[in-house]
Parts: C-alpha cells; sequence; structure tokens
C-alpha cells in the first residue's frame, strides 16, 4: 500500500520468518556460529533460547539454509505440544519416514535405521524443535533425553537442537541428566540502540531504500518503546510507514512514532 510512495520494491517490515530479512546482529551472529558448531561437530544437544519476538525461528531458518543438504538429514518439529508416540511419529515424518506402527518400540528402531542409513551415506541426522517451551508434557523431554542415547563408540547418532523461549531453559533444568548433555546453549537478548538502527537500516536496504526515512529521534523512541525485541521493533516501523505514507510525511519523525504508539495504546 504504501510502498511506492516511500520507494521500496517490497514490504520491509513483514512478521515472516525470511531468513533474507534476518540481521545478523553480534548476537545473532554468536548463536548461528554455536549451531553451526554443534551440527558439523556432531554434538549431542545444543539449546538456543530467547524472549519472544527476538527472531529465533527466523535463525533457525536461516541456520537450516546454510546447512549442506547432500551433509544433512533435517528433521524440523514445528508443533512440538505432543505425547512421547506421537513426537517420534512426527520425527519420522520430517525425517521422510513412513511409519505406520503405534509401537514406540518399533518407532525407535525405525529411527536408528534411518540414523544407520544416513551414516552410511555420510549424511548427519539433525532434529530441530522450534517452540519448545510448548512440550508441557515431562514425559516428552524425557524422551527427547533418551533420544541422546542413540550413540556409536566414536559419536552421537543424532544431533538434537532445541529452540524456545527463557521457559525451556528452567524446563530442562528440572531434569539435570538431559541439562547436563545440551553442551552448547545460547540466549538471545534484545537488540541495543546501535543494532537497532542497523536492523532498521539494512531491512530498508533488502526492500529496495539506500536512503534513511527514519530520524535518529524517531528510531530512539522506536526502541524504547520495543525494547530492543525486533518483531516488536518491525510491528512499529511498519506502522509508521503506513501512517507516514497518509499523512504524506517525508520523514519519519519521534513524533509520528509516539502517535503511532499512542494509538496502539502503548504496545508496541
Amino acid at each position: 500500500m504504501y510502498l511506492e510512495y516511500w520507494g521500496l520494491n517490497i514490504p520491509p517490515f513483514e512478521n515472516l520468518p525470511n531468513p533474507d530479512f534476518l540481521y545478523f546482529s553480534p548476537k545473532h551472529e554468536e548463536a548461528l556460529t554455536r549451531l553451526t558448531y554443534a551440527a558439523q561437530g556432531r554434538k549431542g544437544a545444543a539449546m538456543l533460547t530467547g524472549e519472544a519476538g527476538m527472531g529465533k525461528t527466523t535463525l533457525t531458518r536461516a541456520f537450516i539454509r546454510q546447512l549442506a543438504e547432500e551433509k544433512f538429514d533435517i528433521g524440523l518439529v514445528t508443533n512440538p505440544s505432543l505425547q512421547p508416540v506421537d513426537f517420534l511419529k512426527e520425527i519420522l515424518y520430517q525425517l521422510d519416514v513412513a511409519e505406520r506402527t503405534d509401537s514406540k518400540v518399533e518407532l525407535l528402531r525405525l529411527l536408528n535405521d534411518k540414523m544407520i542409513a544416513n551414516i552410511q551415506e555420510d549424511r548427519n541426522t539433525l532434529v530441530i524443535v522450534d517452540e519448545a517451551q510448548a512440550i508441557e508434557d515431562e514425559k516428552t523431554l524425557e524422551e527427547l533425553r533418551l533420544l541422546l542415547n542413540f550413540q556409536m563408540n566414536d559419536r552421537f547418532l543424532l544431533t538434537l537442537i532445541l529452540v524456545g523461549q527463557p521457559e525451556l531453559r528452567d524446563r530442562v533444568s528440572q531434569i539435570p541428566q538431559f541439562a547436563q548433555r545440551i553442551s552448547i546453549k545460547y540466549h538471545l537478548s534484545p537488540l541495543d540502540f546501535s543494532d537497532t538502527v542497523k536492523f532498521i537500516f539494512f531491512r530498508l536496504k533488502v526492500a529496495g531504500l539506500e536512503k534513511s526515512i527514519f530520524s535518529e529521534e524517531a528510531i530512539k523512541t522506536i526502541h524504547e518503546a520495543s525494547g530492543g525485541i525486533p518483531r516488536s521493533i518491525v510491528n512499529l516501523c511498519d506502522l509508521c510507514l503506513l501512517v507516514g505514507f497518509t499523512y504524506k510525511v517525508p520523514l519519519i519523525n519521534s513524533k509520528l512514532v509516539e502517535k503511532v504508539i499512542r494509538d496502539g495504546e502503548g504496545e508496541a
């Protein structure tokens, strides 16, 4: 709606997990490095946490995209609020294993066979569980822990990566045997002001704009209102461009940002 007015080719502030719009702050760079190390180093398990809206899902998509398909067989579970048997079924489905059994023993055998086949093809089996804080059944978490028992003398048969909000850390810590086996952990913290500036300009550039259309004071207001949470920044910026278009302003200033915040009852 406002693209032509601002000189944009595509919407710069969509709330979608599009890796092309992922701004790699130093924190996101480190998170990606740790995930990559876990996958390439055939570690047993890794965990990435962060507040809602920190870009964990987008980072996960970028992480998957950079892994060579011929080297990794990846199962991505995005709806993990399942009972143990259904969870195993979902993992097998995501790894393209056709199963027709409700027996947990048979499901585990199918998974073991798949992992052995991957080793023979020189591929690593990677299971990523997004929104893992949604796992409410402790038995399901215990089942995930037991998956780490699939190992040979010199390597794990799969790498498990848990991605979720901070409460995931609390749930995992309540199972010491599980927490101790997650060798790589990282928590994404909010963007500081400098990275908020870079985040906004990066998205505008990807969308086709080479100039600044947000004043420094406007970005300060956005940063304060959003708390440095990327999703909140995106929501505010999108509305600012819409309101700026409506009023035909040449630049997004702090007064316009404040209006957008007030109109939204103070919610970023």
